[in-house]
């Protein structure tokens, strides 16, 4: 499923849809802390978080998630809107919890409900 797939079946808000809508999403990753999604995040992920900053986006960059998607209400800050645009990262939000938003990705891309 790429990235706007995601966008499109899910019915999550698109944020901002970056650069690469045709990404391939390889699994959903759920974290909110920062050091931990930094060096634990796969590559193509979907990021399922609240935390909408600056940082969020560095590590974003840095672990080459596919895209973000900040659950729970989260929003970006007016700062970190821009920065998504500049740097073309995609984000998605929704009003699910993070547990509910991340198991949709996992079933939309062919997982199995335990």
């Amino acid at each position: 499923m790429t990235v706007q797939e995601l966008a499109d079946r899910t019915g999550f808000e698109t944020v901002n849809m970056g650069d690469e809508p045709e990404r391939e999403i390889g699994v959903p990753f759920c974290c909110d802390l920062l050091s931990i999604a930094m060096s634990r995040a796969p590559a193509g992920c979907a990021w399922v978080t609240v935390m909408g900053n600056m940082n969020t986006l560095a590590v974003a960059a840095l672990t080459d998630a596919a895209c973000v998607v900040l659950a729970e209400g989260a929003s970006l800050d007016e700062t970190a809107a821009k920065k998504a645009v500049v740097q073309g990262i995609t984000v998605l939000r929704t009003e699910e919890p993070i547990f509910e938003a991340a198991l949709r990705i996992h079933m939309l891309l062919g997982g199995q409900a335990s």
